[in-house]
């Protein structure tokens, strides 16, 4: 799965929030996004394990509870891609600064010269 599909839900991405803070219990994290979602406890399990599955989350075991917490893996796959769309900007960005400073130049030479 690609990570914007991973991201494209609104219940995973409320996880993240949720994992960007620290360690979060598996069934706190059922119990907030039920209620903001009404979604099942199984349906928030799955959406951990999507997110696991993809590199967002890591889990880990203590007792009787699943500890899940941000796994900076996916989102370093997010950040690439968008990092490549930035650079293809930011040249296109800077040629159009140039272009409107050769403009500027050449107006502020017309009026002096005219003048």
């Amino acid at each position: 799965m690609h990570a914007f599909d991973v991201l494209g839900d609104p219940v995973r991405r409320r996880i993240l929030e949720l994992l960007a803070s620290g360690e979060v219990a598996s069934g706190e994290v059922a119990d907030v996004v039920g209620a903001e979602f009404g979604i099942s406890q199984p349906a928030a399990s799955q959406h951990l394990r999507v997110l696991r599955e993809n590199g967002f989350a890591t889990v880990r075991p203590e007792g009787t509870r699943r500890l899940y917490s941000l796994d900076p893996g996916g989102l370093t796959e997010v950040q690439t891609y968008l990092d490549q769309l930035r650079a293809g900007w930011s040249q296109r960005l800077d040629a159009l600064g140039t272009e409107l400073a050769r403009g500027r130049r050449e107006r502020r030479a017309d009026a002096s010269g005219a003048g």
